[in-house]
């Protein structure tokens, strides 16, 4: 089967190659999907660098969501799934023609959600719902997230303003203010403007911000904490700065301020399956109803992986790259 493998760990950009791999068997509880569309997200561009949480075998099959077809079950799994189409997520080797995943993490997807949307389902938003979800705020409250105009920011912003809970949505560059209301998402502020913390106060008035999502690191964690209200929470979703989180202790001894750490992977091990059902559940209300919207910036075939990941490293893209098997 044609995929987009990696011999080493390195730029994927370079690394990944197009090859014919052995067509896997589902064993025992597992599945077999042929794959319409897999996304290329940020975190499997970092497992091809052997620069994340999870190391895979070399050589490796990339990606790790995808919407597709189960074509073969393994034994103690209900046959009837044959021909559904279903979304996986957390899975390995999805930039494939075929891939395997646990028939336990398939999700139904109903005809309403298309290819495109239902390609990036679970991986990013429901990230973004479960850190939601984490931040523990109810209608009313307000937040603030830096890299707003990524997929998990805006998908949070989306899914805020769905519960009635207000966000303030930072971004590096004048432009993203824009790419941000053209999904509707308001209060936006470019931290570009040196005066941006005033906008921000502006926005929020006398509220206070119960919780901020950084995921930036460096500096703009000190920013963060110097926005938070009392007893506010800061949360680390990433680090896109490449630097260590950089807090003036003066703002937590006084503030009262808890610092958590954020990863999705963990968070979902740890969840109950009736939560999880139930975030999935409002995840694919909220997307069938448009109040999440799941763009696509391309698709390009898998023989275009370097061109692909080219173009998922690229600033400003207006939703999602995916590969098409």
């Amino acid at each position: 089967m044609r995929s987009a493998i990696h011999d080493v760990f390195g730029d994927p950009t370079t690394v990944l190659r197009l090859a014919d791999m052995p067509l896997p068997e589902p064993a025992a509880g597992s599945v077999r999907i042929r794959t319409i569309l897999s996304p290329i997200h940020n975190h499997d561009l970092w497992t091809v660098r052997g620069a994340y949480g999870y190391k895979p075998v070399l050589p490796a099959i990339g990606g790790s969501e995808a919407v597709g077809i189960v074509d073969a079950v393994g034994a103690g799994v209900d046959v009837t799934l044959v021909g559904k189409r279903v979304v996986a997520a957390g899975v390995h080797g999805t930039w494939a023609e075929q891939f395997i995943a646990p028939a336990a993490s398939l999700v139904p997807v109903p005809d309403v959600i298309t290819d495109e949307a239902a390609a990036q389902l679970i991986a990013m938003p429901f990230s973004a719902i479960a850190l939601l979800e984490f931040l523990d705020v109810g209608r009313g409250d307000w937040i603030i997230q830096n890299a707003a105009n990524g997929a998990v920011g805006k998908t949070l912003a989306m899914l805020a303003h769905s519960r009635g809970v207000h966000a303030v949505n930072l971004v590096r560059r004048d432009a993203g203010v824009d790419e941000l209301a053209a999904f509707g998402i308001e209060n936006a502020v470019s931290t570009a403007s040196p005066d941006w913390k005033a906008k921000v106060r502006a926005i929020i008035g006398d509220a206070p911000i119960r919780a901020a999502v950084d995921s930036v690191g460096g500096v703009a964690s000190n920013d963060l904490a110097d926005l938070l209200g009392e007893n506010g929470l800061l949360v680390s979703f990433g680090t896109a700065a490449g630097k260590p989180m950089q807090i003036a202790s003066g703002a937590v001894i006084f503030k009262q301020l808890t610092i958590k750490g954020f990863w999705g992977s963990k968070i979902s091990a740890a969840m109950s399956a009736d939560e999880r059902r139930r975030l999935i559940e409002e995840l694919i209300a909220r997307v069938a109803s448009g109040d999440v919207k799941l763009p696509v910036e391309a698709a390009y075939d898998i023989t275009e992986i370097a061109q692909a990941v080219k173009s998922s490293l690229t600033p400003g893209k207006a939703g999602k790259v995916l590969l098409k098997p």
